[in-house]
């Protein structure tokens, strides 16, 4: 009954033995394995793009951050959500990479497009004095588990473009907002205004392995040298391209975003039979629900893991609703859900 993190599941077995095999023998160094060659003309045509630059990376916080600070400059601003994770889980990381801060766009869990042409439109209002206007970064999925749509994508991805900005998709769940939305990878991106994708793989069954893919191909000397600067281009990189090789061989990465948001539906199909209240409508693989103090201590002490949400298990009221967060990913069992169901 492990539901604290899709981060914290297993690697698929295709995965591990396309690993294996990718061990034998020599391969060039630094990206030049026979495997990228292969990865890279697979994520041009999963994206319809042939143009695009393809990179990978070992982490999420790697890919978005030197993303980033290849579309910014250090006296510019990042314009994103107050509960992106570029915000609240990377440890300042992108201001790091790119040297520029971000400015967080009020509103909720989503960004709207009215409020972030608000606050583009406050920024460069001090001249030399206040920060420039910079990329405007969307988390899809977005931390409270809610997924864009097609028409929000494209209308802020518009409010960017008419002041000629970049925009970045942290696409760390994005196999599980594509298939919720049961759209095609262009669409999700550049056909809506995005101009680079963090296109994620290791909380979807990957070892460790994330795609920064640029659809402006001009982008992409720059950001090798950052890559290599930031320390974060692999000598052994064929561990990297053999994962997401595996990744894409007969859209394995699609049908494991479609067992886990299924896995999702499931669980929040029964909490919602139990009587469990949500802070949030479960649209992908993370549901944020509501119940009581003493059936969260019945599951803890049952053994199974997730986080509670801005509240404590010790407390002195058994019946207070405490929030939690829950995530499913693909390997979680049926019979490991309804057995977190029944003890509810």
């Amino acid at each position: 009954m492990h539901f604290a993190s899709d981060n914290s599941g297993p690697v698929h077995p295709q995965v591990m033995a396309k690993m294996t095999e990718a061990n034998q023998g020599y391969q060039m160094a630094y990206g030049a394995d026979v495997l990228m060659n292969e990865v890279r003309d697979r994520i041009r045509g999963v994206f319809e793009a042939p143009g695009a630059a393809v990179y990978l990376v070992a982490t999420g916080t790697a890919a978005n951050s030197l993303a980033l600070a290849t579309l910014s400059q250090p006296w510019e601003t990042v314009f994103c959500s107050p509960v992106a994770h570029i915000h609240e889980d990377e440890c300042n990381a992108p201001e790091f990479y790119s040297g520029a801060k971000l400015t967080l766009v009020p509103g909720g869990d989503k960004m709207n497009p009215t409020a972030l042409w608000s606050s583009i439109l406050a920024e460069e209002t001090r001249g030399v004095h206040g920060p420039q206007r910079g990329p405007v970064s969307i988390t899809q999925v977005t931390e409270r588990g809610s997924v864009y749509s097609l028409e929000e994508l494209q209308a802020l991805c518009a409010v960017a473009k008419e002041y000629d900005l970049p925009v970045h998709l942290d696409g760390a769940r994005f196999a599980n907002a594509l298939v919720a939305l049961n759209c095609s990878p262009a669409e999700m991106t550049w056909k809506a205004g995005v101009d680079v994708v963090s296109f994620g793989g290791t909380k979807n069954g990957l070892m460790g392995v994330e795609a920064v893919v640029f659809f402006d191909e001009s982008k992409a000397w720059e950001f090798e040298l950052r890559r290599k600067r930031g320390a974060h281009l692999f000598s052994k990189h064929r561990f990297l391209s053999a994962q997401m090789a595996a990744y894409l061989q007969d859209d394995l990465w699609l049908k494991l975003a479609r067992q886990s948001n299924a896995n999702c539906a499931r669980l929040a199909d029964g909490l919602r039979a139990k009587g469990a209240s949500f802070l949030h409508e479960p649209q992908a693989n993370m549901i944020f629900a509501s119940f009581p103090r003493s059936k969260h201590k019945l599951l803890h002490y049952a053994g199974a893991t997730y986080h509670l949400w801005g509240a404590e298990l010790v407390g002195a009221d058994e019946n207070e609703a405490l929030a939690c967060r829950l995530v499913c990913d693909w390997s979680i069992g049926p019979d490991e859900i309804d057995r977190f169901l029944d003890l509810l």
